[in-house]
């Protein structure tokens, strides 16, 4: 039995997706899974198990990916595709079912996706970091060891709290007194961020940092299995981390918290003082032109208080155990 899995090119989308992979495999225990998508989110998916082939849809001029693609599967037969991205492609291809995804600009993502395949209430999304990445995170981070996670980036620049205050709040959550005095700092980003990133790495003495700037998805998805908080910007980071099982904050502006919130019982969103909507009212539809950062009217205290708020609770204080083999498979 073969399943064609068609997902997202970006990293964040890729990870709110796996929720109902994982669920995929649960109704069709033993069959061989196909994935498609961009060459960034490979690494969500090529240990899930369950997945015997990935097929890279790197973006070509008039849609030659998309005919790669069809190429690649149109003398085969499947089960079922699932076709996250909306396009044609699921009706050219040999299947007894057929699952496409189809515009829905208010649900959230992880919801929306479930919806497709009929999955109520939705899973939630996991990490295969696969057995290499974990056996190296363990060494990375050992047991008793707390580690706050900080991921100050974004692919889109009006996403990104300024990074000075990312600093701070580092500097008061390890401080003295704080939630997470003399914790370990680790610090995430994409390959080449290393010189926005390196304010926040600073913070605490070289002997308590961790550099995973630049690190690929796999190993950070094990690190984040084993964090005590994650805190970053909107951005494919902080679906990994949330999908990992951290204690995660993700934080918003600009940009639709009520569909790309971070996922699971130990997330929390923490945005501006004003919601979206009321931006685009006072502001206008075209309210970035301006070029101001409205990230910027997020505090760093607000913040602060988020995070002591979620390390109170019982359930965000089991991090840094050994995975759940049953939620998070190798």
């Amino acid at each position: 039995m073969r399943i064609l899995f068609i997902a997202s090119n970006r990293i964040g989308d890729a990870v709110l997706s796996t929720g109902i992979l994982g669920g995929l495999m649960e109704r069709y225990p033993g069959a061989e899974f196909w994935v498609a998508c961009g060459p960034l989110a490979v690494d969500v998916f090529k240990h899930a198990p369950g997945v015997s082939r990935i097929i890279v849809m790197r973006k070509e001029k008039h849609a030659g990916h998309w005919r790669k693609l069809l190429k690649s599967v149109i003398f085969r037969r499947f089960e079922a595709v699932v076709d996250l991205r909306g396009s044609a492609t699921a009706w050219t291809v040999f299947a007894k079912k057929r699952h496409i995804l189809k515009p829905d600009h208010t649900a959230h993502r992880v919801a929306h996706n479930a919806g497709v395949v009929g999955m109520v209430p939705p899973p939630a999304p996991r990490v295969w970091p696969g057995a290499e990445m974990r056996a190296r995170a363990r060494v990375t981070i050992p047991d008793g060891i707390r580690v706050l996670a900080i991921g100050p980036t974004a692919a889109w620049r009006w996403k990104m709290w300024p990074v000075e205050r990312f600093a701070e709040l580092a500097r008061r959550l390890t401080a003295s007194g704080g939630p997470l005095e003399g914790a370990h700092l680790l610090v995430t980003g994409g390959p080449g961020e290393q010189e926005k990133c390196l304010p926040v790495l600073e913070v605490v003495p070289p002997a308590r940092r961790i550099d995973l700037i630049g690190a690929g998805i796999d190993e950070t998805a094990a690190c984040f299995e084993r964090i005590s908080l994650y805190v970053g910007n909107d951005s494919g980071l902080m679906h990994l981390a949330a999908a990992a099982g951290a204690p995660t904050i993700g934080l918003f502006g600009p940009t639709a918290d009520a569909i790309y919130a971070p996922w699971g019982p130990k997330s929390v969103t923490v945005r501006v003082p004003r919601s979206l909507e009321e931006i685009k009212a006072e502001e206008g539809e075209n309210f970035l032109s301006s070029g101001r950062n409205f990230m910027e009217d997020l505090a760093v205290e607000t913040v602060c208080e988020a995070a002591a708020a979620l390390l109170a609770k019982p359930a965000a204080s089991s991090n840094n155990a050994a995975p759940n083999p049953e939620r998070n498979p190798a």
